[in-house]
């Protein structure tokens, strides 16, 4: 059963300019060690930024808070597996939200597509919760 959908655009030239004018303090403040390494690798840096903010906010939507009640960016952090798929780790209140919404005997699965075209990144997260066997 589908627990949560949220969806986000980005405007990959606004986060250059926060990346611009807060650098560290804004990478540091949202972005996981992981999102940092991933991103500063790229040519794309701040479309990779953009992506991973996107995401957040999806995620955020999709918990059905958006970002109050105690969810803090770093809650949310997404990685990829070897293949290149993304894929979106919760810790902190954001597991707990998790938690708290998954129906007894189900496992929460957080789903997540990225995609951008400049001047736009997007994200899709859609949470699952599936019957444990």
């Amino acid at each position: 059963m589908i627990l949560g959908v949220g969806t986000d655009l980005a405007n990959i030239e606004r986060i250059t300019r926060t990346l611009e004018r807060f650098g560290d303090r804004f990478r540091n403040r949202v972005f996981t060690d992981v999102e940092q390494l991933k991103a500063e690798r790229r040519a794309d840096t701040a479309g990779t930024y953009a992506k991973r903010w996107a995401a957040k906010e999806a995620c955020s939507k999709a918990l059905g808070t958006g970002l109050r009640m105690g969810i803090a960016w770093k809650d949310m952090g997404v990685s990829n597996l070897s293949s290149g798929q993304p894929r979106m780790h919760l810790t902190g209140w954001a597991a707990d939200r998790l938690i708290e919404m998954t129906p007894p005997g189900h496992e929460a699965i957080v789903h997540v597509t990225l995609t951008d075209d400049h001047p736009w990144a997007q994200a899709f997260v859609v949470i699952e919760a599936c019957p444990v066997t």
